[in-house]
């Protein structure tokens, strides 16, 4: 393996070092759980390289006591004077008489303890950046403006794809730049069933190759797009709505798994999540599929979801809900992540309201797209009580800091965040420090 082949290689890897020996064409890996620095071999024609990743989450438990002294007072009084004796936290006794008198006091104390959890190395910039799109949220059909952006990829040189749903195509857009450039679809917006044309675009995959899957979700089917082809082909549904196991009904988001060439995509209408093999012409069933509802073993309108390749699950974003699941493949019912059990909404830490996307990092914290509340809540791994990482909680607006219903969100390498501000029509980052 040459230098740059390891270099390539520790970067897929999110490796935090890498060591190069040109002698022997060895590379060696040194990963976030393997910092033994002995692993090194040091020669002559060895090069050493250091990544910078994001510093991990920090939890910080911080205990407040609070005592209370209660104190009760008498007053005696004789048939020739009165005496009144006052007891306080300061022992302070006044007397108006030289006859006897007698004062008596109880007191009781209580103490209160709480306990707050707070995560003291995750944060963000709460002002965003517009990077496609139009800051004060017009929509258009120009290459520099959007309609209803909705989902969000990363490709391989960190160029973002945004699926425009109200165009009906795929915009690629260089950060930095101030225009985009359509890949699916057509520019000018026109929405079709042919294959060079796209109805309502909504959720995106890409492999290492830059090659793009496409949920086509008015035409009922899943396109496959060549890196630079100009036209799509069917790889899931049949382009007509339907329940079977080769259709799709208003199928919403997608996910690949790249190592087996596996697809899965959210069958909204069909309240389940199916599986796709590599090439197969009909689907398996892996989440949901037992009518819409809020049991264990139903989805209720499943949106946005990701795979979790180490839990072998998906963590769902089941939108009528109002709550996140994991479904762990081969099981039959699911385990609530996040908001309500029995689907109320709310926007309260612990409650959500239509959530519509999900996102992991490589810590296992879970970011949600809020959308009812106009937020994206970030939950630290396995807490159940959120902090609003993005927008303002049921204030939707065009300001930089607020959304107006975010949609899609991902994370780069750095955990900067990206959200596709639907109803503003513009993507935001907001940036990790």
């Amino acid at each position: 393996m040459t230098c740059t082949e390891c270099t390539c290689a520790a970067l897929m890897n999110n490796a935090i070092a890498w060591n190069c020996i040109a002698d022997n064409n060895t590379c060696q890996l040194i990963s976030n759980n393997s910092l033994d620095i002995s692993q090194f071999e040091w020669m002559t024609n060895a090069s050493c390289f250091f990544q910078k990743l994001p510093p991990a989450f920090l939890l910080t438990t911080t205990s407040t006591s609070i005592s209370t002294t209660l104190t009760s007072t008498s007053t005696s009084t004789a048939s020739t004077s009165a005496s009144t004796s006052t007891s306080t936290s300061a022992s302070t006794s006044t007397s108006t008489s030289a006859s006897t008198s007698t004062s008596t006091s109880a007191s009781t104390s209580t103490t209160s303890t709480s306990t707050t959890t707070t995560n003291t190395a995750a944060q963000w910039n709460s002002t965003a950046v517009t990077v496609a799109g139009s800051a004060g949220g017009t929509s258009g059909l120009t290459a520099s403006l959007l309609s209803f952006p909705y989902i969000l990829r990363l490709d391989s040189s960190n160029a973002l794809y945004i699926s425009d749903y109200g165009n009906n195509r795929i915009q690629k857009w260089i950060l930095g730049d101030l225009n985009g450039t359509t890949i699916a679809g057509l520019a000018n917006g026109t929405a079709g069933t042919s294959l060079n044309t796209l109805k309502s675009p909504v959720g995106l995959a890409l492999d290492s190759n830059d090659n793009m899957y496409v949920v086509d979700k008015l035409n009922s089917r899943v396109t496959f797009w060549p890196n630079g082809a100009s036209s799509g082909s069917v790889v899931a549904g049949t382009g007509t709505a339907g329940s079977g196991n080769n259709q799709l009904n208003r199928p919403n988001a997608i996910e690949l798994v790249e190592s087996t060439g596996t697809l899965y995509i959210s069958d909204m209408s069909n309240y389940r999540i199916i599986q796709y093999l590599s090439n197969a012409s009909s689907g398996t069933v892996v989440a949901g599929g037992n009518g819409e509802g809020l049991g264990i073993t139903q989805l209720y309108s499943p949106f946005g979801f990701t795979f979790d390749s180490s839990t072998n699950s998906l963590v769902i974003a089941d939108y009528y809900a109002n709550h996140v699941v994991r479904w762990v493949l081969g099981a039959s019912n699911w385990i609530l992540l996040a908001g309500s059990l029995g689907g109320t909404s709310g926007n309260s830490a612990t409650l959500l309201h239509n959530p519509v996307a999900v996102a992991l990092d490589q810590y296992g914290n879970l970011y949600v797209s809020d959308t009812g509340n106009h937020r994206i809540q970030f939950f630290l791994a396995g807490q159940s009580s959120g902090t609003t990482l993005a927008g303002v909680n049921g204030s939707p607006g065009t300001s930089a800091t607020q959304l107006n219903q975010p949609y899609g969100i991902l994370l780069d390498s750095q955990l900067n965040l990206y959200v596709a501000d639907y109803n503003n029509n513009r993507v935001q980052k907001f940036s990790r420090y």
